[in-house]
């Protein structure tokens, strides 16, 4: 139940700094989040849809991988960061009217800072918002590099592509963000967790049943 409860916490974190933050700051996001955007604007795909349709393939993977009990867990986080998102909306506590530098950047590290720290409560609590995540968890396995390294990688490489769409400007805040916010995770993971040596991971099928 504790670690439901720390699950959950970590997606109202996240979706608050998304919604009060990248929202009404105009902050775009990395990861599957960024591609469903991008193809809102190249293909007019719904990104409600198209976020579903990326993460499948790695909760069957993760299935095989880590076990129903993960995968439970991920789709409860998932679940929980799209209903979170949905109730700071409606309840629309904040309003920032300042929108320019340098208010920009700092609501730039600040999303970094909220949004890093929700995603660490929820990776260390065994769970995943999407398939970006279990992507970065998988990776981190197997080559050793921390996870909040993944992420970042994966984000610069979605933002670059959104430039099609996105002005410099915003995707340069994004970038401050997204940064921030794998440097944390990175920095929980290491507080509790010492990177060992690189192992091969474990393809064994998991059976939770047994």
């Amino acid at each position: 139940m504790k670690r439901v409860a720390t699950i959950v916490l970590g997606t109202l974190i996240m979706a608050f700094g998304y919604y009060y933050l990248n929202e009404q700051f105009g902050l775009a996001e990395g990861g599957f989040v960024g591609l469903s955007l991008l193809g809102r604007y190249l293909f007019d795909i719904d990104p409600a849809i198209s976020m579903i349709v990326l993460d499948i393939p790695f909760f069957i993977v993760a299935l095989w991988w880590k076990g129903w009990r993960f995968v439970g867990q991920a789709v409860l986080a998932a679940s929980s960061l799209s209903l979170s998102y949905a109730m700071w909306d409606r309840l629309d506590l904040l309003t920032f009217d300042i929108q320019v530098w340098p208010a920009t950047l700092f609501a730039a590290i600040a999303s970094g800072i909220v949004t890093g720290y929700g995603l660490g409560l929820v990776l260390k609590s065994g769970g995943a918002t999407g398939g970006d995540d279990l992507f970065a968890l998988g990776l981190s396995k197997w080559t050793g590099v921390s996870v909040g390294t993944i992420l970042i990688t994966f984000d610069v490489i979605v933002l670059a592509i959104s430039l099609i769409y996105l002005p410099l400007s915003n995707a340069l805040y994004t970038l401050v963000a997204v940064s921030i916010a794998g440097r944390v995770v990175t920095k929980m993971f290491v507080v509790d967790e010492p990177r060992a040596t690189p192992v091969a991971p474990n393809w064994t099928p998991k059976n939770d049943l047994a």
